[in-house]
């Protein structure tokens, strides 16, 4: 009986279930991906300059934020509506070590990313006893008593007037472009990318999926849901802090106005319109929502120089709610949805 040639889509193995890269073809585009990332400058400087660049730096930032926030929410199942308060915790921490210590930049992000991951793991002690809502308001909490915390306390932060931190440098290289802030945010993410990917193939992330699902299954089949809720929460935690410390050296500035609650809606409207559970979702609903928000005022100037007597509302959160409507009720797996459904049909082409 002839053996049945094995289709390059067909996997046989464990092996090849969990590998990085499955194909070829695989390794090929992510090589090809790696290009254009690295000569997007090039690009952006023949066709926005350096504007379209610096939106391009907080669309990355944002992209680290969606990663560890999808982890948690889409991946575990976890609800978080005061992320921004993570992200203020590793921008101050970076902040801090910087100006009092005089601790160099390339130790104070992971230290801010450290510093705020364990901030994550007391925020999410609740998650063992809460959920949904309860959850949700829980972590809202914890952002009030951090802005709190940032305004009034002010000998260690500023107070309401922020405080100023020097730019990066490597010995006498100091990174204060947009080119070379890029470099350094996107290696980042590429990394941060990596590690999430990882997780999300290996045990611990079969035991969050295991959670997301049903904690009372995977608690029978012997999951440990506070281990796991927690380190959840310290994961996300610690991805919002190295975008916390990216914020403070990508402006030179932070202050209280940096991380609102409205900051932490965009993060959850960044998954949600991504695509839950999904590394690819993160990164196209980090970027979507960046461009969107970045690109909505020279539509109001457009609109003001066809009808300059038309006082416009606030067109970036009206924008941004539309949009989510829009996903929600057509594409409730987002913009990740759309990727698999164009890729299916190239697969069965033009069957």
């Amino acid at each position: 009986m002839p053996a049945i040639a094995k289709s390059k889509y067909m996997i046989t193995s464990y092996a090849e279930d969990f590998a990085l890269f499955r194909t070829g073809v695989r390794k090929f585009w992510f090589a090809v991906l790696m290009v254009l990332l690295a000569v997007i400058p090039l690009v952006t400087r023949v066709f926005g300059g350096q504007y379209l660049l610096s939106v391009l730096n907080l669309a990355v930032i944002g992209v680290i934020v969606a990663l560890g926030l999808n982890l948690l929410t889409g991946l575990t199942g976890l609800v978080s509506f005061g992320h921004a308060a993570f992200v203020a915790v590793g921008s101050y921490t970076a902040g801090l070590l910087t100006m009092k210590l005089g601790v160099p930049f390339w130790l104070c992000i992971p230290l801010a990313g450290f510093f705020t991951a364990a901030f994550g793991v007391i925020v999410g002690l609740p998650a063992l006893r809460m959920k949904g809502i309860y959850l949700a308001l829980a972590t809202l909490a914890a952002h009030f008593i951090v802005e709190h915390l940032i305004v009034n306390w002010e000998d260690l932060t500023g107070g309401a007037n922020g405080l100023t931190v020097t730019r990066p440098a490597i010995g006498s290289l100091v990174i204060d472009t947009e080119v070379e802030f890029y470099y350094l945010a996107a290696g980042l993410a590429v990394l941060l990318t990596f590690g999430i990917a990882n997780i999300m193939r290996s045990r611990i992330g079969r035991a969050l999926l295991a959670v997301r699902d049903s904690d009372i299954a995977a608690q029978a089949m012997g999951v440990s849901l506070a281990r796991y809720k927690t380190l959840s929460f310290g994961i996300s935690a610690g991805y919002a802090g190295i975008a916390g410390s990216l914020i403070a050296y990508r402006f030179g500035y932070i202050g209280p106005d940096f991380f609102t609650i409205t900051h932490s809606v965009e993060y959850i409207v960044m998954i949600l319109i991504g695509g839950l559970g999904s590394i690819r979702g993160s990164i196209l609903g980090a970027m979507f929502v960046t461009f969107l928000r970045e690109g909505i005022p020279f539509l109001k100037g457009a609109f003001a120089e066809i009808l300059p007597g038309l006082a416009l509302p606030d067109l970036e959160n009206l924008f941004l709610g539309l949009a989510l409507i829009l996903f929600i009720i057509f594409e409730p797996q987002g913009l990740a949805g759309w990727w698999h459904k164009i890729r299916r049909y190239w697969n069965t082409w033009p069957f």
